[in-house]
């Protein structure tokens, strides 16, 4: 099979509900910054997979259609949080089963204020499971959603290993300081720990309002194409995509009774050992990554799910600052979805964009020294877990 190379990527600024262009208009904007970024035409590109959460069926048309009707091939994508990285595995597949050989891979998400909620109300919700172990595990049913998850997920590991609360404020902190240098993230301003500490209360005792990411609206793409099709058209083949997993739930998400494995965590550790194995490397040969830090919560158990340390250690490794930079590996420079910003279609092309030029040594005043090897950790509640590893050529 050819490898899949990063051509081009694009994203726009990052913007809060109400302050956005129209979802296809932003979608239309970051596209065409890929395909700029690339070097090619719109009438290159053999396939689209476009993904978002909250649109009318065939939004991904609509996009593209500002780009370009050449007749391809529009595939819609939602996989809720991780629906931008499905949408990139998906084009990461037809690049290397050489069913395509430049594809372009959109994410957008035209949001609304306030915490997420279901839309059809009439039918099963695929939370119905969840949302019955959430109960069983830690009550709280006037919390929204994610918070009483990711919530109950960071009150379990304080639980299990002693973990203080201050430890969470010091991811989102972390955050703030490097999305400071992000001119594309929503939130730019340099938090301490004890405003993170002092904010509004959540849930007490377990998290603050500044723990949790924004609502966001925002795009970001990326154009896909096989080495031979670079080759041919003299485009650059300096980011590969070296290895990549797609894990579901399996029967531990409930049968454990730890709210860490309902929201996620043995997808990750299950999707970051195949793309380990695969890679023929380890968690420590990494130099960046951009992980999940849907909750500041969900970062310090995502370094344990991803190897960046032993279970039961994360917070030691934030103490020692071994998550930024001058640490042991860099996790999300560009600011994360906490600062960043998290449009739920767009986020794992947000991170893809981050990560190539991070790789590509283009990322300015975020800049990691030398990165080679990037990995990338997008998930989505329901569930999928999507983790992606980057080689600068």
């Amino acid at each position: 099979m050819t490898r899949a190379f990063i051509a081009g990527v694009g994203m726009i600024p990052f913007a809060k509900p109400g302050a956005s262009e129209a979802y296809d208009v932003m979608a239309a904007t970051a596209g065409r910054l890929a395909l700029a970024d690339a070097g090619v035409a719109f009438d290159a590109l053999q396939q689209a997979y476009v993904g978002y959460v909250y649109g009318d069926s065939t939004s991904g048309q609509k996009a593209v259609y500002r780009l370009g009707m050449t007749g391809i091939p529009v595939f819609n994508v939602n996989n809720n949080c991780s629906t931008g990285s499905t949408a990139l595995f998906l084009a990461r597949q037809a690049i290397e089963c050489e069913a395509a050989e430049c594809v372009l891979v959109l994410g957008f998400e035209q949001m609304n204020p306030g915490a997420l909620g279901t839309v059809f109300n009439d039918r099963p919700s695929p939370f119905e499971d969840f949302d019955r172990e959430a109960e069983s595990l830690v009550g709280m049913p006037d919390l929204p959603l994610a918070l009483r998850y990711f919530g109950g997920a960071g009150l379990s590991h304080m639980q299990k290993y002693g973990t203080p609360l201050e430890a969470f404020a010091q991811v989102r902190a972390k955050a703030s300081r490097h999305a400071s240098r992000n001119p594309l993230a929503l939130l730019r301003k340099e938090l301490t720990v004890d405003e993170v500490m002092n904010a509004p209360t959540l849930w007490p005792g377990v998290l603050t309002r500044l723990m949790a990411c924004p609502p966001t609206c925002g795009a970001a793409a990326a154009i896909l194409v096989s080495e031979r099709f670079a080759k041919s058209h003299g485009l650059r083949t300096d980011v590969f995509i070296a290895a990549q997993a797609m894990t579901t739930d399996r029967p531990d998400s409930f049968e454990s009774h730890d709210m860490m494995n309902l929201v996620g965590y043995g997808m990750s550790r299950a999707a970051a050992h195949s793309v380990y194995e695969q890679a023929g490397i380890g968690p420590e040969d990494l130099d960046v990554v951009e992980l999940h830090d849907c909750f500041a919560q969900n970062e310090l158990i995502s370094y344990e799910a991803l190897g960046l340390c032993a279970e039961g250690e994360a917070a030691a490794f934030i103490a020692a600052g071994d998550n930024s930079h001058g640490g042991r590996v860099v996790t999300n420079p560009s600011g994360g979805l906490l600062s960043k910003g998290h449009p739920l279609g767009a986020t794992g092309l947000a991170q893809c964009f981050e990560l190539t030029h991070q790789l590509r040594g283009s990322a300015e005043q975020r800049q990691v020294p030398g990165p080679r090897i990037a990995l990338q950790h997008n998930l989505g509640l329901g569930g999928a877990c999507v983790v992606t590893l980057y080689r600068s050529a």
